[in-house]
């Protein structure tokens, strides 16, 4: 018994003693990185970050996103949309494969569509607020199973985003 758990402690030791070590350009980020955090951020020139929050939270849900959480003291808001994922054209090769006697093939039925919104005061008097907005998207398929799980990086879904921002930023400055 001695002996059985002093091969398991040893075998313990070992297997720690090999871990790796964190590569030096780890942190380091990429021009991607950079190219899509800029993509993904703008500035306002507030120190209103609740009025921020609040345009945020209108124009998700002009988008017809529901908002999930959201958190004022924190400057986050996270919001989400169900739609049809259904392709034409994977169902026409689902149609085939099943009347060439493949069986039934899972395609792809519905896509949540997820928006996730963080602010943050920056500027040398704090007197502006940076808006960092992601969107991501799961595909479930007929199965239920999820067939994709992706980052969207769509410029206009993002301008557009920015642009219905900042005209509600502008309107709730003028209390309109």
């Amino acid at each position: 018994m001695k002996i059985l758990r002093a091969l398991v402690v040893f075998s313990v030791l070992l297997t720690t003693a090999c871990q790796s070590t964190i590569p030096k350009d780890a942190l380091v980020l990429t021009k991607e990185s950079l190219a899509t955090r800029q993509l993904q951020t703008r500035k306002y020139d507030t120190k209103d970050e609740a009025k921020v929050l609040s345009a945020v939270a209108g124009v998700l849900q002009d988008m017809g996103f529901t908002l999930n959480e959201s958190q004022t003291a924190l400057g986050v808001i996270s919001a989400s949309k169900t739609r049809s994922a259904v392709d034409a054209g994977q169902q026409v090769v689902a149609i085939a494969l099943a009347l060439l006697g493949g069986g039934v093939t899972a395609t792809d039925e519905q896509q949540v569509m997820q928006a996730s919104v963080t602010t943050a005061p920056v500027g040398g008097r704090m007197d502006q607020i940076a808006v960092r907005v992601t969107f991501q998207r799961i595909v479930y398929n007929t199965n239920g199973q999820v067939s994709k799980a992706e980052s969207l990086q769509d410029k206009e879904m993002y301008q557009g985003f920015f642009e219905k921002l900042s005209k509600s930023i502008f309107l709730e400055a003028q209390e309109i």
